[in-house]
């Protein structure tokens, strides 16, 4: 049976997006799938023209934006799959994090249940400066 949960993303500021709704085949999914499905629906949405830029989960890096600005060029066709590595990335190195209900995840192949009514929330981490 298939479920639909609420995706959204916070900071430790205790800024919040507006949540996103995905359905998934099955009540149980890993780490992975989640991060999966969420990166390959904000990538296609922008790819279709739903936003001029893009406001995907991975964010350009600090040199990056040195280097080429802080606003893309022109709109470019984003691969979901470069986005979907960089994410899993970010979750390796503890930059970013997911919650599922109150409960924060513990490895990318870690098998979670998604009941009704529960949201899962991907909580960027910042460095501190000087820290």
């Amino acid at each position: 049976m298939a479920i639909v949960v609420d995706i959204c993303d916070e900071t430790t500021a205790g800024d919040r997006s507006k949540a996103i709704t995905l359905e998934f085949p099955s009540e149980l999914v890993t780490v992975r799938e989640i991060i999966r499905a969420r990166v390959y629906q904000e990538v296609q949405d922008h790819n279709r023209g739903a936003g001029a830029a893009f406001r995907g989960l991975v964010k350009p890096s600090a040199t990056e934006i040195s280097l080429n600005g802080a606003k893309e060029p022109a709109r470019r066709e984003i691969d979901w799959k470069a986005q979907y590595a960089m994410a899993c990335g970010a979750y390796e190195r503890n930059t970013l994090l997911v919650l599922v209900g109150a409960r924060q995840t513990a490895s990318l192949d870690e098998v979670v249940t998604l009941e009704r009514g529960v949201d899962v929330t991907f909580l960027r981490l910042v460095a501190l400066i000087g820290g």
